[in-house]
């Protein structure tokens, strides 16, 4: 009997430690006052990794149902350590996450829940305002109906975007008193184990009166807009210093600075912009956000470096933008699979290692800008030291990340607006570029000034060895007509009369090429037409002299013809690729010959024939046939053959040939032979 009162007692204790361990007594819930108006739920609150299995017959998560059991999960208390901010944003009251409490290198999927017991006097509806700091996207459940979501969780993985503030309304038709369970249902993606704390809340959710969240809600978004507006303005501001510099390539398009720099503030603005959106609005997720910033930022960096090479004259390695290319192109490459944008291409480790490369290249472009600016302090002293203020700012706007996870606070919110340490190198990187900029331009437009001088003077010198519009010579009349396509131009005559025979010398050409540099070959070879005319007048010897002075000075060309005519009209002429004459309307027929310049054993063809009284010869410059009209017709040697056929002045020619459309340079010169008016018989003296 005894043994068996004993076992049955044995039996009892055994059903009651069954019964109490299927039903384990509810954690207490976090008594609210909703008198308050309300309350950060700062904890304690349960907390487990992994995703909720869902009930069969509700199709909702498990773990979101009120009667769980979450004894077992973890306890996670949201109260923030004194003086403790967020090492990115700068913004205090900031909480680790999971992989700071012991779950490192984890991604995915976790929860959170919290029993809050209400006791409210007002009646009011109830509403719950989100943290405003996670990572990442997350859904709110209430007694297991879901509030709403952050994020898009409509695909097989959630859309992610930057944390905003997010405030859900409570059904209106609970009573604001008695205990509900509040859950969280968080995924947090791999790119966020870069950072040491990241995953999960941040900041503590709060729960209240509609009203009173609802002025909480709208608080949190005006802190978010000053967070983000000084991102805005610096894109506006290097947008600006983008078209500011675009516009100075009309000043000086020789200059290839100004268009670099303008690469370079399009992308940065472009960047800022992309940063500015991602936080304000939802048109930008995380994932889209990260891949413009994988192209961006590895090609701001090599544009850095770019713009200063090509500022101070490339100066040192001359294969730097090919290298700037290849190590642009990886870092991009180690960006895209650092960030692990697309997730499960590569491991987490192998993908770290993509980030640790992506790291190590931002300083070799940081030292390879030192490397520039340092040749430049060498060559250029104070453009160089002027530029030495911009690189240090941009040093400390690229490592400000870096400085932020050594607990380093570099951000500040004078008047309540968030200024961090990259916002201000940004804007004084804006102000010195801008300065160097107008100083740059100012010596530019001093050059450019120079320059129109001496090309003015070039042209003064011009017009002083060039002849007369008209010579009148003993039965001879000579009328030349000179219209430069530019300011300075390429064809050249001289009209050089002998006194000993009162023959006549005319040497008519053009040189390769137009403007300052074909003006200077022209004065070359006036003078050396005249010095040799000075010893033989033969025209076949001054093509050999012009021939042998453009030999040797790179790819100097000239067409060339020499003619002379002695008092009885018998003409010599020499031709080197010149354009044959026109005698009585007819062009001359003469074997073609190279220009000078080629060859140094110069063949010229020759010619010589007689002129008549009232003969006219034209020497006309290719410019005339190759004057070209609006609709790109040319004008053509058979308008040229009609034009000298009508027997019109050198002007007239050079006007119709103008007149059409003025593409080279034009040269007419009109030799009409004239009889000799003989003196008149002296009377015989008585």
């Amino acid at each position: 009997m005894a043994r068996t009162i004993c076992r049955l007692l044995v039996c009892l204790s055994l059903i009651s430690d069954t019964l109490n361990a299927q039903t384990p007594p509810a954690p207490p819930a976090v008594e609210i006052a909703l008198g308050q108006g309300a309350a950060p739920l700062y904890g304690p609150w349960k907390f487990t990794i992994g995703d909720s299995p869902l009930d069969p017959k509700t199709g909702k998560p498990l773990w979101a149902e009120p009667d769980f059991d979450d004894s077992n999960w973890e306890t996670v208390d949201l109260t923030s350590e004194k003086g403790a901010f967020d090492p990115y944003s700068g913004v205090s009251g900031y909480v680790p996450g999971w992989q700071a409490r012991g779950h490192a290198g984890y991604w995915g999927y976790a929860w959170y829940r919290i029993r809050v017991l209400c006791h409210s006097q007002t009646g009011q509806p109830l509403a719950l305002a989100g943290p405003s700091d996670a990572d990442d996207a997350y859904q709110a459940f209430v007694n297991d109906d879901m509030l709403g979501s952050f994020g898009d969780f409509s695909g097989n993985r959630p859309v992610v975007y930057p944390p905003v503030p997010v405030m859900f309304h409570l059904d209106p038709r609970q009573q604001p008193n008695g205990i509900r369970v509040i859950a969280f249902r968080f995924c947090m993606q791999p790119a966020d184990l870069i950072y040491p704390d990241a995953g999960g809340m941040h900041s503590a959710p709060m729960l209240g009166e509609a009203g009173v969240v609802s002025l909480h809600y709208q608080l949190k978004w005006l802190e978010l807009i000053r967070a983000y507006l000084p991102d805005a303005i610096i894109a506006l501001a290097f947008g600006l210093l983008a078209t500011m510099a675009f516009s100075l390539t009309f000043f000086d398009a020789s200059d290839p600075t100004y268009l670099w720099i303008t690469f370079l503030f399009l992308a940065t603005a472009a960047y800022s912009a992309a940063y500015a959106i991602s936080g304000f609005t939802d048109l930008l997720s995380v994932t889209a956000y990260l891949l413009i910033a994988g192209i961006d930022v590895p090609l701001i960096y090599g544009l850095w470096v770019i713009v200063w090479w090509v500022w101070f004259g490339r100066v040192g390695f001359r294969r730097l933008p090919r290298a700037i290319v290849a190590l642009t192109a990886v870092y991009t490459v180690s960006s895209g699979l650092g960030a692990e944008i697309f997730i499960g291409v590569l491991s987490h480790p192998v993908a770290l290692c993509f980030y640790a490369l992506g790291r190590l290249l931002q300083f070799v472009f940081f030292g390879l800008l030192v490397w520039v600016v340092v040749n430049a302090i060498r060559r250029h002293r104070l453009d160089g030291w002027l530029a030495l203020p911009v690189v240090i700012l941009r040093g400390v706007s690229s490592f400000a990340l870096d400085l932020a996870r050594l607990r380093i606070n570099l951000v500040w919110f004078p008047l309540g607006m968030r200024l961090s340490l990259s916002n201000i190198a940004d804007l004084l990187i804006a102000v010195v570029i801008a300065l160097l900029l107008l100083r740059r331009l100012l010596q530019s437009l001093k050059r450019q000034k120079q320059m129109a001088l001496d090309v003015k003077q070039a042209q003064e010198v011009q017009e002083v060895i060039l002849p007369e519009r008209r010579v009148v010579l003993p039965g001879l009349e000579i009328e030349s007509e000179y219209r430069p396509a530019r300011e300075v131009g390429g064809d050249f005559c001289q009209i050089i009369p002998h006194a000993a025979d009162s023959s006549l010398l005319i040497v008519a050409g053009d040189v390769a090429g137009k403007g300052l540099k074909a003006g200077m070959l022209v004065a070359l070879l006036v003078g050396a037409i005249r010095t040799a005319a000075e010893t033989n007048s033969d025209p076949a010897a001054i093509l050999s002299a012009l021939n042998r002075r453009l030999l040797g000075r790179g790819d100097s060309r000239a067409t060339c013809l020499a003619l002379r005519i002695a008092r009885d009209g018998s003409a010599f002429l020499a031709n080197a690729g010149h354009l044959p004459p026109y005698l009585n309307g007819a062009p001359m027929e003469i074997e073609g010959s190279l220009p000078l310049g080629i060859l140094e054993n110069l063949d010229c063809s020759v010619l010589r024939f007689q002129m008549s009284p009232s003969d006219r010869l034209l020497l006309l410059s290719d410019g005339i046939a190759e004057a070209t009209n609006e609709q790109g017709k040319l004008f053509g040697f058979d308008r040229v053959l009609e034009l000298v056929r009508t027997d019109p002045s050198a002007q007239k020619i050079a006007e119709a040939a103008q007149a059409f459309g003025q593409e080279d340079d034009i040269s007419v010169i009109s030799v009409t032979k004239v009889p000799v008016a003989r003196p008149a018989a002296q009377p015989a003296l008585a």
